[in-house]
Formats: C-alpha cells, structure tokens, sequence
C-alpha cells in the first residue's frame, strides 16, 4: 500500500482500475520529472508576470487584488478536477501552474514589498529542499517506510486541521497567535509545517517511483507532477512564512 499526505497522490488513485491497451505507452519516472518541469517554467512565467506588473506600477496591491482571488478559485476547482479525473491531467495541469504562478507572483510581490530579498531566499530554500531530499531518497538515506508515512501523513493531516480551525475562527473575529506571529512560538510553528511539507516530498518521490514501477498509462506523469507541484507551492508559501517571521525578530 502506498500512503501519501499529498491528495492529489494517493493510494486510492493510482489503484483504480486502468484499461491499457497493448503497445500503448506507460508513464516513466524521468516522463514526471520532466513534466514537472514544464509546470514549474509555467508557474514562474506568470508569476514573473505579475511581479513586474506590481512593480512596475508601484506596489498597489489594489492592481492585482481581483484577479488573484479569482486565479486562487479557479486553480482550486481545477486541482479538485484534476484529483477526481486524472485523465484530465495532460490538459489541465499546465493551465492549474499558470494560475498558481499568478498565485505565488502576488503573493511573493507583497512579501519582496516588505522584506526586500526574501523572495530570492524563499526560492533558493525551496528547490534546494527538493534536490537535497531527492538526493537523499534516490541514495537511499532516507527510506519512505510504511511507519515513516504514517508519521507524516498524521502531521501532514494536523497542520491541515489546524490551518481550517484558525480559518473557522477568523470569521468570528479569533485569531490563533502562533500562526501569524513573529514570536518564539510562531516561528516554531512554522519551521516545523516546512519540515513536514519537505517530507512530503519523500512521499511524492515513492509515490511516483511506485506508480512507475506498476507501469500506469502515460497520462499519469501529467497527474504526478500536478501531485508533486501542489507540495512545492505549499512549502515554497511555508518557507516565505517562516523568513517572513524570522525578519521580524531583527
């Protein structure tokens, strides 16, 4: 049984009953690589747009305010989409990372506005995280055991219920403290959601190995690397957290 943190990578979907032709092309590990790849460039494309776009025009958030809300839905519906009908994947992958790019270019602009250089930071943190735990996993030093899963995934399901409880009392006005603050207590908090959104990666990597290894259909290096794409951007967002409370202690 695979277990992963990641929806869009679960056991659940990979088991489903998949009717390949003979002769007809089977997903490949470096078919996901190079796939999320793609996203990726896409993402930075559009984020990079809306980034001089805020800049150029000095920094009104007011610029991009309607259209990130509306990219931010729109790639929610279209990742729930994905998730239920991989199928849909080669097609709508690519346009879910040019709207999470539109996302994460905001969002990074409003960061960069105030504290200057901690984008540049963020991401360096991010793809570094990526290859060292890559390298880690393809050499072995870490092992995605089906105790190291559980562990994961049961943390990977409390960050999650926590972020939904603080979003609950938002609403009526309660905010919990040590998820936005810059205290001892905040930035625990978040070094820990990166750590566990670093491991997550661990599981994607097993995840797709595995899937590779069952020999599913070539759509599916689409639909993995949406999967592994969706744990990027959520640990790229952490991190950028994590410095942003880290330069308010300064």
């Amino acid at each position: 049984m695979i277990r992963t943190a990641n929806p869009a990578l679960n056991d659940h979907n990979f088991r489903k009953p998949q009717t390949i032709e003979y002769g007809t092309e089977m997903m490949t590990i470096q078919g996901a690589v190079n796939k999320t790849a793609i996203l990726v460039i896409l993402a930075f494309a559009s984020a990079t747009f809306v980034w001089q776009k805020f800049f150029t025009s000095g920094g009104d958030p007011a610029i991009f305010s309607g259209y990130l809300t509306l990219s931010a839905v729109a790639a929610f519906i279209i990742s729930l989409i994905i998730i239920f009908k991989q199928t849909s994947a080669p097609i709508l992958a690519p346009i879910y990372a040019i709207l999470e790019g539109v996302v994460l270019g905001a969002i990074s602009s409003l960061f960069e506005m105030k504290y200057p250089g901690i984008v540049i930071q963020a991401i360096a943190l991010t793809f570094g995280t990526l290859f060292c735990l890559l390298l880690a996993y393809k050499s072995r030093l870490i092992k995605a055991t089906e105790n190291f899963k559980l562990g994961i995934f049961a943390a990977t399901g409390g960050i999650a219920l926590v972020y939904l409880i603080s979003m609950i009392l938002g609403f009526f006005g309660v905010h919990i403290p040590f998820i936005y603050d810059g205290g001892i207590g905040g930035i625990i908090f978040s070094l820990i959601v990166v750590v566990i959104a670093a491991l997550n990666l661990v599981l994607d990597f097993d995840f797709i190995e595995n899937a590779a290894d069952r020999g599913m259909p070539k759509y599916m290096e689409w639909y993995s690397a949406f999967g592994l794409m969706v744990t990027l951007v959520w640990l790229y967002i952490e991190i950028l957290r994590l410095l942003g409370k880290m330069r308010e202690r300064r």
